[in-house]
Parts: structure tokens; C-alpha cells; sequence
């Protein structure tokens, strides 16, 4: 006997609005591209406010978000589900990619180039015009419903040649081009996710200019926003400012000695 079980789709649907200041018209973009039934394929560095963009969007279409980190061991079993023995019997266990279509729900791929290319391909049905999830194991073809909605993100500056999206992939999608908020804004943000006075934000948002003109110059990326409001809440924790500045962005940065000298000194000339 072969039983069917998937995953509730409302389990994975977010009760109140995340907090997400929008930088230009990306959420106008997303809305529409949603219900003309196109994929969205989000563009940016690291801690740039991806998944909180995905997770603000969920909220506000009222859909499930189910969200995938993809690493090199993502094969497409761990996608789309297999068979297990469960008590005796063999149980077809649906996998979050599945889950996500028979709920109708916003599917969201984060990273999507460290999955294995031969992964990848599963979600082509899902990015096309055929809307549809074909599960070979059991011979089912999965029509997608409207409310069904597929992101992946991925970082273009910090990829490898090697693991660069391919063109069959990316032109299936939509894309937005995110980046780091201006600092007035970026400042608004820290303030608001730590509850740091805005005096000591605004020194962090400078800091964190000063790291990511170094990108390229001994950084492969500069601190993120993520990385600004880490220190933030150490800081209105009571933890000192430059010491908060080296554990939650200068080591997070680097590991190289003089590079990470380099930074905490950056640190201390504001702090």
C-alpha cells in the first residue's frame, strides 16, 4: 500500500506584517508579476533584505511562504519528496517544492546557484508557461494553482563562473536588482529592528560604508545591513561599541590578520 502525505500549507503562513522598508518599486514589481503568474528571480548581495522582502510579500498576499536554502547536497529528491517505510507501509512523502504547489504558495529558492545544476532543472515546468510539477517516482503530473507563486535568489557578485545561473534558468524569470538602502534609510532600519538611537545607528551606517568600499580591496563584501543590526542589539544590550563592531561585523568579514586589523581599526576611528 502506497499512502500520500503532504505537509499543511498554513503552517507556514506568517500571522503578522514583517517589517520591510521598500527602496524603490520592487513590491509593486512582485505584486504584478504574481498574478500574471511569473517567477521572480531577487538580485543582490548578502543580508540585503531578500528573505525579509519574501517574507513582507507572503504577508501581504496572504500565501504561505515556503522557503528553501539551497546547498551543494540539494538533489532533487530533497525538493520534490521519495518514498520512505513508515510503520510497514510505503509512504510517498511530499517534499517543500511539492508541499509549496499544492498549497499554492509562495515558494522562495534562497541561493539558488549552490544547488546542483542538475537540481535546478526541476523547477523549469514551475517557470515556464506549462505551470507544472511532473514527480517522476510517482508518475504524477502536479498542475500549479494560480495563488502558487516561485522566487530563488542568488548573489551575483559573489558567484563563481562555476556557479553562475544559467541562461535557461534566468530568462524564465522576472528579476529585481536589490542592493543595500541609502543610508537615511538604512539608518531607519537599524533603529527600528534593534532600538538603537539613531546618533550610534547613523556612525554604524558609515561604518558600514567604509567596509564596503574595501570590497574588492581585501573583502569579498563589505557588512550588511543583517550584519549592522547584529551590532545594534549588542550595543543596546550594553555591549560596548567597538567591541560590538569586531564580533558581529569585523569577524564576520574576514579571518585574514591584517585585513581584520584594517577593519577594527575603521571601527574604532568612529567609536
Amino acid at each position: 500500500m502506497v499512502e500520500k502525505i503532504s505537509a499543511e500549507g498554513d503552517s507556514y503562513r506568517i500571522a503578522s506584517e514583517p517589517f520591510y522598508a521598500p527602496q524603490a518599486d520592487e513590491i509593486a514589481v512582485f505584486e504584478a508579476a504574481w498574478r500574471n503568474h511569473i517567477p521572480v528571480l531577487l538580485k543582490g548581495p548578502t543580508g540585503c533584505g531578500k528573505t525579509r522582502f519574501m517574507e513582507h510579500m507572503a504577508w501581504r498576499l496572504e500565501r504561505p511562504l515556503i522557503t528553501i536554502s539551497c546547498h551543494d547536497d540539494l538533489t532533487a529528491s530533497d525538493l520534490v519528496g521519495r518514498f520512505l517505510i513508515v510503520g510497514g507501509e510505503t509512504r510517498w512523502i511530499d517534499g517543500p517544492l511539492t508541499t509549496a504547489v499544492r498549497s499554492g504558495a509562495l515558494c522562495y529558492l534562497d541561493e539558488i546557484v549552490e544547488a546542483r545544476k542538475d537540481t535546478t532543472v526541476v523547477i523549469h515546468p514551475l517557470a515556464d508557461d506549462r505551470r507544472m510539477l511532473p514527480i517522476e517516482k510517482t508518475g504524477e503530473v502536479l498542475p500549479a494553482p494560480a495563488e502558487f507563486g516561485l522566487s530563488i535568489s542568488y548573489n551575483p557578485g559573489y558567484q563563481s563562473v562555476l556557479k553562475d545561473l544559467k541562461q535557461s534558468t534566468r530568462q524564465r524569470f522576472v528579476a529585481i536588482d536589490f542592493d543595500y538602502p541609502e543610508a537615511e534609510l538604512e539608518q531607519q532600519i537599524v533603529v527600528h529592528e534593534s532600538g538603537l538611537d539613531p546618533d550610534t545607528a547613523a556612525l554604524l551606517i558609515r561604518y558600514a560604508g567604509m567596509t564596503r568600499n574595501l570590497k574588492g580591496s581585501g573583502l569579498e563584501e563589505g557588512a550588511s545591513t543583517r550584519l549592522l543590526v547584529h551590532a545594534a542589539k549588542l550595543m543596546k544590550s550594553g555591549i560596548a561599541p567597538q567591541l560590538a563592531c569586531r564580533v558581529a561585523i569585523a569577524e564576520s568579514l574576514t579571518d585574514e590578520p591584517d585585513m581584520l586589523a584594517a577593519v577594527n581599526e575603521l571601527g574604532s576611528s568612529l567609536f
